[in-house]
């Protein structure tokens, strides 16, 4: 398969970019900055775009011909207005629209929505989501609903995969994902990536699905402390 790959630069782009290209797939990678990207190969396009830029080709040349375009786009939490997750999702519809390419799968949040039904969730996380959802993380749950509702209406086959809390892994895990609700309160990056490429090589659904690692996760206190001390 040809996958283009948006926010390609992150963390959870670049293990997709590599799982991709090791997956024999040819891969275009979009990025901002494409003389940080790390990874090399023969099959691997880099191109320098904007997601967030209207009037640029160049989207629709690192669109065009794709048999699939993966958006792994985030930004830091911020108390001011996000949009990339919206305006990129209008400009990337927009220029599958104008390609003819057809199947479109985006990464959101559990965050985004209420879930009663998750299974074996912390005790703490009871307390510190809706914080979050109210607090640091308002701007981007937003804008990421904001998303959600463009692809919904784009008209394209279209997947919206929600993962609870990222962290990372050296490997795949046996994972849970797919139109259920979400069992702890963690996805490893690996898990994602991998889940992003076998929804890429499926025709549709069009639906919202969550992808849970359930094994190797950390505790919410480790990651509590890992976010508190992370810049001391």
């Amino acid at each position: 398969m040809r996958i283009t790959i948006f926010g390609a630069n992150g963390p959870t782009g670049r293990l997709l970019t590599r799982q991709a290209l090791d997956g024999g797939h040819t891969a275009v990678a979009v990025t901002r900055r494409p003389d940080d990207f790390p990874l090399t190969d023969p099959a691997l396009t880099v191109v320098d775009a904007d997601v967030r830029q209207t009037t640029t080709h160049a989207l629709d040349d690192a669109v065009a011909g794709a048999d699939a375009v993966l958006s792994t786009l985030g930004v830091p939490f911020s108390r001011h207005r996000i949009d990339t997750y919206s305006t990129g999702a209008a400009n990337i519809v927009a220029a599958m629209h104008r390609t003819g390419v057809r199947r479109l799968v985006v990464v959101s949040s559990t965050a985004v929505d209420h879930y009663p039904g998750r299974t074996n969730a912390p005790v703490l996380l009871r307390f510190l989501e809706p914080v979050l959802k109210r607090t640091a993380g308002k701007s981007t749950y937003d804008d990421q609903r904001r998303m959600e509702d463009i692809v919904r209406v784009s008209g394209l086959d279209w997947t919206i995969v929600r993962p609870s809390g990222l962290f990372e892994l050296p490997f795949v895990t046996d994972y849970v994902a797919g139109q259920v609700d979400p069992e702890g309160a963690f996805t490893s990056r690996t898990d994602l990536a991998h889940y992003l490429l076998t929804l890429a090589a499926a025709p549709g659904p069009r639906a919202t699905v969550t992808v849970s690692t359930v094994e190797h996760a950390p505790t919410m206190w480790q990651t509590v402390k890992r976010e508190a001390f992370k810049n001391a």
